[in-house]
């Protein structure tokens, strides 16, 4: 029989290169290489009505290769001491072989990262896919981000700039606000009574090796429970109830050739862009990487202003505008903290942000507008005009989780289809 008249083999069926006799035949009776294909991507079923808002999963992913991959090249030149730092960076820049490109894609791929988390984290909130059975992936994808924002902040010393220095001594001082603990909490994560070589070298050895094991391993985690329970969609309906007569998703198809082909194409959509930021444009305006950060770290020289750099402003300047420092902190770690309960806050049985009422629709503007000021916000100088408007802004952040349950628990939704639906 002819190749063309060979018929196709069923899905599950093993495929030709891993028949017996083949190499990956002997690998897969030892370790489960066909099968955990199988499952997490060749026989995954996703629903079929993906809009744009699912590609930011996988951009992450894609960014954070990026960042392992560049961020081990730049080890390999710089070097963690206080002496010394500053000057392995520009050593990087301008003599090392494209170093000037690993850096500025290292760089610029932690604004990327959290951009697209940012949005990977919104497109939750709009198809609620924080709702049961999914707590537990939310969960995860939360520590996630307090890792991420870990790791960011131990990174953002390492240049040894004058940002970078002064911004660490902000961050670290907060610590100490903390009654009874507060500072020798902050001396020992210093390592010093003042930020130091030694909070150089901890902080390096946390943001290559410690904080990225403890990443990837979440990661893991996080899309193991997400394959356990099924993705989400757009309209909020659980495709596995209504399946065909081989036990399939009617509404669902293969991940792998059908996302990962669509996948394909949104990173490298998401390349060009992040190109064009590199080449042209990789200082991002001061966001990416501030002016003051040309300079080495000089402890007798304070920026005229101090601020954390963009991804933290929202939260910075939630700490900002209480008067009082410890409430201040307390403010800044529960606007982070809330986010965990959010699938217990939210009573409304429907998912998407397409049947639900109004009252859910309105609260989730409130909380988008307030975050993006708040981020705005946070890289200003703390006048009294945009203290009383940072106030207003937290009180708009956090009136979502407070009012949630109550407008929640009474919403007036739209009737939920049964089967996918698809929108143009």
């Amino acid at each position: 029989m002819s190749d063309v008249n060979k018929p196709m083999p069923e899905r599950g069926d093993t495929p030709d290169f891993a028949k017996p006799g083949s190499l990956l035949h002997w690998l897969d009776k030892r370790l489960p290489l066909v099968e955990t294909w199988n499952e997490h991507v060749g026989q995954y079923y996703a629903p079929k009505n993906f809009n744009f808002w699912y590609f930011f999963g996988s951009l992450a992913l894609l960014v954070l290769v990026n960042q392992f991959v560049t961020g081990i090249w730049l080890t390999m030149s710089y070097k963690p001491s206080a002496a010394e730092a500053f000057n392995s960076i520009e050593y990087i820049m301008r003599d090392v072989d494209w170093g000037w490109l690993i850096r500025y894609m290292h760089s610029t791929g932690a604004s990327a990262f959290f951009i697209v988390v940012y949005l990977h984290m919104f497109r939750g909130l709009l198809y609620g896919s924080y709702k049961q059975p999914r707590e537990l992936v939310w969960i995860i994808g939360m520590l996630i981000f307090l890792v991420l924002m870990g790791e960011a902040f131990m990174g953002y010393l390492l240049p040894w700039g004058q940002m970078s220095y002064w911004g660490a001594q902000v961050i670290i001082s907060l610590f100490g606000a903390i009654p009874f603990v507060g500072p020798d909490l902050a001396v020992w994560i210093r390592g010093d009574y003042v930020i130091s070589d030694a909070t150089l070298n901890r902080f390096f050895a946390l943001h290559v090796i410690a904080l990225p094991l403890v990443l990837l391993i979440l990661v893991f985690l996080h899309i193991v429970a997400l394959h356990r329970v099924g993705s989400n969609n757009p309209d909020g309906v659980d495709i596995k109830k209504v399946k065909g007569p081989d036990g399939t998703p009617l509404d669902g198809i293969p991940f792998h050739p059908y996302y990962s082909v669509k996948d394909s194409v949104g990173a490298v959509a998401f390349a060009f862009l992040f190109a064009l930021v590199i080449f042209y444009f990789p200082e991002g305006g001061g966001f990416f990487l501030e002016p003051p950060n040309f300079e080495p770290a000089n402890p007798l020289k304070t920026p005229e202003h101090i601020a954390p750099v963009w991804y933290f402003t929202p939260f910075y300047a939630i700490l900002r505008a209480i008067p009082d420092k410890f409430l201040g902190v307390m403010a800044m770690g529960g606007a982070i903290g809330v986010l965990f309960l959010l699938p217990w806050l939210d009573r409304c049985p429907v998912r998407s942000i397409r049947y639900r009422g109004l009252s859910f629709k309105i609260l989730l503007t409130v909380f988008t507008v307030s975050f993006i000021a708040l981020g705005y916000l946070g890289t200003q100088p703390a006048t009294p005009t945009l203290t009383r408007l940072a106030q207003l802004f937290t009180l708009g952040y956090f009136s979502f989780f407070i009012l949630l349950p109550f407008t929640s628990a009474r919403e007036k939704c739209k009737p939920v289809p049964t089967r996918v639906t698809y929108h143009g």
